[in-house]
């Protein structure tokens, strides 16, 4: 896997993040689309689960240290019980060390542009000096919070400095004509023209026979419904879960409506097991992780959500009605493409002020009995990530050559 043997190619992924699913999930998904048997994947990442998903021919992954964030700036070590300063060393290390002996044509930095509190930044700096061939990508989410909120981070980080420095390329998972970055987060000129946008990143669709099963599995009878609530990673979704089963035990009579619920792995385990009681009293099946999400998905005739990138994105690709539930603390990223979404009919949410039993109760059963609209939105709706991105990496293959 050397640089000298020219019928590999190697690209370097890093995915900072260790609690949640959205961004190993991502990461997973655009690895499985751009590796071919001449292409080798390697995936940096600080996920506890990572070693969940199937792993496809080409691609393996290098798990450095968890760690998990108590406010904004603040990372405390995930499991081991060290200093966070020496636990961000060892992550640092492992980075740059797994570079220096990869030897990527390709570098792909997910979301965070320094890394986590900077640790990719010596690699960047590495790379430019002593790999000045190897291409350095940044892979950003179209809505990252409140558009205010990045300015002053950015500004304050250097971050806007980075970008144009060190990086060549800056692929952004998204439509500007939905959300422009560039406006919103005054993205200077010298960064803006790096940038692609990619649109949003499609996920596996699974077979007829696959959604069939699983339809008879939950469903009773030909015309009753199904209702799928998902909590992501499952760290804050305790409130949404919580208030959609105070809606269905207010109920005098069964609902017109099977629920299934999947309250992620990082949901409290006090929470979890709560959660999970309260539903078996309702009929609820709960699992705490479902491999194959995009089955249950395709099989919902709604899903309620959080409404995170990931999430959003499996949904629309299986073309299935969704409610989101937006948090806006301590980002405002949700609820932003919510709001966004709901402007072009691809989605509907309840603000988390309003959000209520009652409030919950009236826009499930308005949905259930009127998705034409949503429905119609979303087969209009190209989700364009991978093929942009599979062109975007011939590029760089040319470039190489």
């Amino acid at each position: 896997m050397s640089r000298g043997m020219k019928s590999s190619y190697n690209i370097l992924m890093y995915s900072h993040d260790t609690y949640g699913l959205g961004h190993i999930r991502r990461t997973m998904a655009i690895a499985s689309h751009l590796r071919d048997s001449h292409t080798n994947i390697l995936i940096l990442t600080g996920s506890t689960i990572v070693g969940r998903f199937p792993l496809p021919d080409q691609i393996d992954f290098v798990r450095i240290p968890g760690m998990i964030k108590k406010t904004n700036e603040e990372y405390l070590p995930l499991s081991i019980k060290i200093n966070p300063e020496h636990a961000l060393d060892i992550r640092k290390n492992i980075i740059k060390t797994t570079a220096k002996t990869f030897q990527p044509h390709l570098f792909i930095v997910d979301k965070e542009p320094l890394g986590l509190k900077k640790e990719v930044l010596p690699t960047l700096k590495w790379l430019r000096r002593s790999l000045p061939r190897t291409q350095t990508i940044l892979g950003l989410r179209d809505i990252m919070d409140d558009a205010s909120v990045i300015r002053s981070d950015w500004e304050e980080k250097g971050v806007y400095q980075v970008m144009d420095e060190l990086y060549d390329e800056i692929w952004v998972y998204g439509v500007r004509e939905l959300y422009d970055p560039i406006r919103e987060y005054s993205v200077p000129e010298s960064v803006s023209r790096k940038m692609t946008f990619t649109g949003y990143i499609p996920r596996k669709v699974p077979g007829k026979k696959a959604v069939q099963r699983i339809k008879r599995r939950h469903m009773r009878g030909n015309g009753e419904k199904l209702v799928v609530v998902t909590a992501g990673g499952g760290g804050d979704g305790y409130v949404m879960m919580h208030t959609f089963l105070s809606m269905l035990e207010s109920e005098i009579r069964p609902p017109p409506f099977k629920s299934v619920f999947i309250t992620g792995p990082f949901m409290p385990r006090k929470e979890r097991d709560e959660i999970s009681e309260r539903a078996k009293r309702q009929g609820v099946r709960t699992w705490h992780f479902y491999r194959r999400m995009e089955e249950i998905l395709a099989a919902a005739d709604l899903v309620v959500s959080m409404g995170g990138y990931n999430t959003v994105c499996e949904i629309l690709t299986q073309g299935t009605v969704s409610l989101i539930i937006p948090r806006e603390i301590p980002r405002k990223e949700q609820l932003i493409r919510a709001q966004v979404l709901h402007s072009r009919n691809m989605v509907d949410y309840i603000p988390w002020n309003s959000f209520s039993p009652q409030t919950l109760r009236n826009k499930v059963l308005d949905l259930l009995e009127h998705p034409e609209p949503y429905e119609e939105a979303i087969s209009r709706f190209r989700l364009t990530g991978l093929e942009v991105m599979s062109q975007r990496l011939q590029a760089c293959r040319n470039r190489e050559a």
